[in-house]
Formats: C-alpha cells, structure tokens, sequence
C-alpha cells in the first residue's frame, strides 16, 4: 500500500510516497481504508527527528487523526462497527504498521468510532486527535457550570476545540486571539476576547480581577500564565508541566497526556454527537495529495494555519 513516511529525520523534504506492506485485522481490531489525516504538530517533530520512536524502523510513517471506512474486521472482534462504515480515530505512529499517513490502519476497536453524518473525510479527520486533546483537559480541571476559564491559542485547532467544547459544558470562557484572528476567536464562543502576547496574564486579570478558575495553556507559554488563575485553580498544561515550575497558592497543575484517551470510543462518540449538532466545528484549512505532504508540512509550519490542513488518500 501507499504511505508517507520518511527513511531519516530532518525537513519536509525528507517525507516521500512509500510502498509498505498492507496490515491486515487481526482479532480485536479493525482496519480503516483511510482517505483522510490530518497534519499536527506530533507530525513534524516527529519527522524532525524531536519525538524518537525507539525499537521502530524506517520508513517512519506520520499521523495522528485518520478518518476512512472500515474495511476489515479481525476475527472474534466485539464491536458495533461494520464494513463499510464511516470513521475516524487517533493514531498512535509508535507501533509497527506506523501512523495515519497511510492508505491502511489497523487499530484495536475501541479506538475506532463512527464518523459525523454529512461530514466529508476531511473534516472529520481534524476531530479525534484535537478533540479529544481539549476533552481530557477540561476533564482534568473538572470545572462546574458558570465557572471561568482562561485560554491560550484561542484561535488554534486544541484552543479552538477548548472554548467550544468548554461552553458546551457551561463554562465562562476568556481567550487570546492576535487582531486578525478575534472574530474567528468570538465565533467559536468566546465570551471575552483579550490581545494575545507577553503578559496575557494581566489582561486575563482585567477582564475576571479574581483570577479564573482554571486555564488551558494551549500556546505553550508556561510559567507567567499562573498569575492569571486564582488561589486554588487549575491548570492544564499541553507539553511540560514543569514549564510551569512548583506549585503554588495551591495550584492545581495537569499534563495532558492525550493517549489516556486512546480505548475511549465513548470520549470519541461524544465529539461525534456535538459535530453533529454544529457545537463543534471541524476547520480543514487546505488539502494536499500524498506527493504533496511536504509542501503540507512546509505550509502548517510557516505558521497561521487556521484548523488543520489534510493529506487525502
């Protein structure tokens, strides 16, 4: 079968069209036809050589959201799913078969759960991994109805998942946006809207003077978002917890490690309801061929993509 993967580490130039061998279902499992994965950044550190797959061999094969049909079903595989239905699931490229970049995926079952009616493989690819990236966070902040949260990245794909899937559940929501992007930020549900940049934390201040419950980290930005959050609150962190340093005025710190969620199909179904329902919006910002995959790469990291930009198989 086809995939995109890479025989060394380095820049986009170094991902190509591979022919691999074709995996088939074994029991507990099911195989995805995929034709669509999403670009994300675990791609591009991946391919940069930054996250290491130790005991995998080359080619090393991207991708964490795919989205197809299921064509296969292992033997003595319990599960809802049929041949023929439409998908989507995370990816974890750890293993030997490699990530989503590929024509096929074989995954356990409860990986796998039914894509949003009506909605293309596209769009549906951009929603597993981001999705529930943004749900374990605010599961881990375990906040109430009526309750703030601050957010960072509001315009990026885990932010923009944070405010939606944050007001679904009845939360208050303070995000950054830059200029161009505060109309995107408000559209996606933002109660208030502050300049993004060095010291978002006093502006978070401005708008709750108490401090927020709680914030999601989402830009990366560490350890000055504290001052933003109230005695006791929360925070969810995306990459190192320690870029927050110790704890303090009884702070609560998370690191959101998004393969707890992986075996979750009902994690999984719940973003599917809620695509459904038009409380989730699944951005493509372009699509790309797999000969392309490299200039998809290029583009996601010359920054200012807006959703996810898609390799379509």
């Amino acid at each position: 079968m086809r995939a995109v993967g890479a025989f060394g580490f380095g820049g986009p130039e170094v991902l190509q069209v591979v022919q691999v061998p074709e995996p088939h279902a074994g029991p507990g499992c099911v195989r995805i036809r995929v034709h669509a994965a999403a670009v994300n950044p675990a791609d591009t550190l991946m391919r940069a050589g930054q996250v290491r797959l130790p005991g995998v061999p080359p080619p090393y094969i991207p991708g964490q959201d795919a989205a197809g049909v299921v064509d296969e079903i292992g033997p003595g595989t319990a599960t809802g799913l049929r041949v023929g239905d439409r998908v989507m699931a995370m990816v974890m490229p750890n293993g030997p078969g490699g990530g989503a970049y590929a024509e096929h995926v074989v995954l356990p079952a409860s990986w796998v759960a039914r894509a949003p009616a009506a909605a293309g493989h596209a769009e549906a690819a951009t929603l597993p991994l981001n999705g529930l990236t943004a749900r374990l966070a605010l599961d881990l902040l375990a906040l109430s109805p009526g309750q703030t949260l601050a957010i960072t990245g509001g315009a990026g794909a885990v932010g923009g998942m944070l405010i939606q899937l944050a007001k679904a559940d009845g939360l208050r929501v303070v995000a950054d946006a830059a200029p161009a992007d505060r109309d995107l930020v408000r559209s996606l549900g933002a109660d208030s809207v502050v300049a993004r940049g060095g010291d978002v934390a006093t502006r978070f201040r401005a708008v709750v003077p108490a401090g927020v419950h709680a914030l999601a980290d989402a830009a990366l930005i560490g350890a000055p978002l504290a001052a933003a959050v109230r005695d006791g609150g929360g925070i969810a962190a995306f990459r190192a917890t320690a870029a927050f340093g110790p704890p303090e005025r009884g702070l609560g710190y998370h690191q959101v490690y998004v393969p707890d969620y992986g075996g979750r199909p009902d994690k999984l179904d719940a973003l599917r309801r809620l695509a459904e329902t038009g409380a989730l919006a699944m951005r493509v910002a372009g699509t790309f061929p797999p000969e392309q995959a490299a200039e998809a790469h290029r583009r996601f990291e010359a920054g200012g993509v807006r959703g996810r930009l898609v390799l379509q198989f």
